[in-house]
């Protein structure tokens, strides 16, 4: 009888033990994502494979109107995720809050001109108008700044007349003939090269000429480090989510078809260079460069200030988590 007691025993504690783990519940992490933002075709990727669930959470995608109601929405608890720069995190962190970056995109994009352009410096654009999208404090249009003083000694500032702008709106000024070179995000570029305009220096050159690693990714997902700390695992499991989600679009065509409907590609071209982009911003496995990414950030609190990066003048501890890739 006593053996038979402790044999039921030792079945009641594993069944138990096995029901409690059943009962678990797989942490949802809501994504807030801007509905026509490139994270989404990776995102969606995720999703549709069964990426998240594979990896211990499961992805809930909130689309929301643009960068500013994606931060509101974040920094206010609606959503526990979003993707931003992690000069932003840095600028966050400083002030006290417990944000960090798993890296997701090292893209960046460049200054472009029309084909038949003669420009080709950013000396030649001395007298003329340039578009930027984003304001005064654009990381990409601060360096180019610095590269155009670096090597030819000019402000670009105080030399051309800036527009700033929305995305889209910079983009079509730029086809339509109304500005001498433009500064767009990548994707935008992509379809700016598609129709015909070329690329007078791109930012990743600039920054390397500055000394800067252009290897340091730009973008990622941001979450709370208390999001974090209450599921063990769960960056991880984004990492390898995202790891996996980039393989198969680096190696199947077919996943690409699947997603075009929410690329916005006009035509092959864009669709192909639009592809082609966001493949080339996969960045590097591995630790982020923190020295690396320390010297960008002492730049950039040069350049702009406390506009962008509030009181982080060096890189704060502990911004970068994940491996990315």
């Amino acid at each position: 009888m006593t053996i038979r007691h402790v044999a039921l025993g030792a079945i009641s504690a594993v069944c138990l033990s096995t029901a409690a783990f059943a009962q678990t519940p797989t942490p949802v992490l809501k994504a807030g994502v801007q509905a026509a933002g490139t994270v989404m075709w990776e995102l969606d990727t995720i999703e549709h494979n069964g990426f998240d669930a594979a990896n211990g959470f499961d992805l809930q995608i909130q689309e929301l109107a643009g960068a500013p109601a994606t931060q509101t929405a974040f920094l206010a608890g609606e959503v526990d995720m979003i993707v931003s720069d992690w000069l932003w995190v840095a600028r966050q962190r400083a002030a006290g809050m417990d944000l960090v970056f798993l890296p997701y995109s090292k893209a960046v994009g460049g200054l472009m001109v029309a084909a038949d352009s003669p420009a080709q410096s950013l000396q030649d654009l001395a007298g003329g108008k340039i578009g930027i999208a984003g304001g005064p404090v654009d990381k990409s249009w601060l360096i180019l700044r610095a590269f155009a003083q670096q090597e030819y000694g000019i402000d670009l500032a105080a030399e051309t007349e800036q527009v700033f702008g929305a995305p889209p709106l910079i983009h079509e000024t730029a086809l339509s003939g109304d500005l001498d070179g433009a500064i767009n995000f990548w994707h935008f570029q992509a379809k700016m090269e598609a129709a015909g305009m070329r690329e007078l220096v791109s930012v990743e050159d600039a920054a390397q000429a500055l000394g800067l690693d252009p290897e340091t990714p730009l973008l990622g997902y941001v979450l709370h480090e208390e999001t974090l700390d209450a599921h063990p695992g769960l960056v991880d499991g984004l990492a390898a989510a995202s790891r996996e989600a980039k393989e198969l679009l680096a190696s199947d065509l077919g996943a690409w078809e699947r997603i075009r409907p929410i690329m916005n590609a006009q035509n092959d071209e864009e669709f192909e260079q639009l592809r082609e982009g966001f493949l080339a911003g996969t960045p590097a496995p591995g630790p982020v460069d923190e020295a690396a990414a320390d010297k960008m950030l002492r730049l950039m609190a040069e350049l702009g200030g406390e506009e962008l990066v509030g009181n982080a003048t060096t890189l704060p501890e502990g911004v970068f988590v994940g491996t990315g890739g």
